[in-house]
């Protein structure tokens, strides 16, 4: 078995094993058939979008790849029952769940013929959904920016991959074919990568947001949310940093908090606004420093990876 055929290529009918992170507000059409066209596995994200909106997405996105492509659920989002129909009413062949347990979903999918890959953080979660009739699982490790659960990717991959018998990919923490090279040796099928995607040409967010990511070193990554119960990993920008200090000496509560960080990856990924923008970017992002189109950066994250592993 090579880099290139796994079980998640074949699962997938995809040339590449390798997922775009399904990143809300940021993976839109474009991104998404971007990746798609290249060989890997596109996802539009649903974040809390309107039904309508998505669906235009899911539409454009389809003009645009005549390849397999797949949209993100976030389970925690106000719309969700809404988002489970819109994806069996557009045919989305592949959906990839996130923050939560997609168990009561799952049937109603399947039954639409669509493939179903939920993000865990947990062995706990990827036995469940897999009980549950998951076709794969993401593995995402706390090193991915968004939302993140606390264990590591290399702790937890390994550990996933021994306790499911359905494909495990990768996530948290890889931007380039060592990530993926080391992802295989620790069981994977296949990876998921979000922030080098960050600071692809047909990534659409703000000049100031791509400026940050390419600018960030190993250190400038940190968590906010903890208080909340939802962590979540950004770029270190002074609006991070008061809410992080902020939750940790009290004078934020969560509450406070929930209504500081209201529509702030909206206002990171369209206005590029420092003062009150979450920009969400993983602990990788020192690895990033240039700007490329999609496909030179599947194809060399894939080449690198093949010719590791072929040693």
């Amino acid at each position: 078995m090579t880099t290139t055929e796994t079980k998640i290529t074949e699962l997938l009918g995809i040339k590449y094993p390798l997922f775009q992170g399904g990143m809300a507000w940021i993976a839109e059409s474009t991104l998404a058939a971007a990746v798609s066209n290249a060989g890997g596995l596109g996802i539009i994200a649903g974040g809390s979008a309107p039904i309508d909106y998505l669906r235009d997405e899911i539409r454009k996105c389809r003009e645009l790849t005549d390849k397999p492509f797949g949209m993100n659920i976030m389970l925690m989002s106000p719309n969700t029952e809404d988002l489970a129909q819109l994806v069996i009413d557009e045919k989305v062949e592949i959906v990839v769940t996130g923050a939560g347990n997609p168990g009561k979903y799952i049937d109603a999918w399947k039954q639409a013929g669509i493939k179903v890959i939920p993000v865990v953080p947990s062995v706990a979660l990827a036995k469940r959904v897999e009980r549950s009739g998951a076709d794969a699982v993401i593995a995402e490790g706390t090193e991915s920016g968004g939302h993140i659960g606390e264990n590591t990717t290399m702790c937890l991959v390994p550990q996933v991959v021994d306790a499911v018998s359905i494909p495990v990919i990768a996530a948290g923490g890889i931007a380039d074919g060592r990530g993926v090279a080391a992802s295989f040796m620790l069981g994977a099928q296949g990876v998921q990568i979000g922030t080098r995607f960050l600071a692809s040409e047909e990534c659409v967010i703000h000049p100031v947001y791509k400026d940050l990511v390419l600018k960030a070193k190993d250190t400038d990554s940190i968590v906010t949310g903890r208080s909340t119960g939802h962590p979540c990993r950004n770029v270190k920008t002074k609006f991070s940093k008061r809410l992080a200090s902020g939750e940790l000496n009290g004078t934020i509560t969560p509450d406070e908090f929930e209504q500081i960080t209201l529509g702030s990856l909206r206002k990171a990924v369209q206005d590029g606004n420092l003062d009150e923008g979450s920009f969400l970017c993983g602990a990788i992002a020192g690895m990033v420093n240039e700007v490329k189109p999609c496909r030179e950066i599947v194809e060399e994250i894939m080449a690198q990876a093949e010719e590791l592993l072929s040693k």
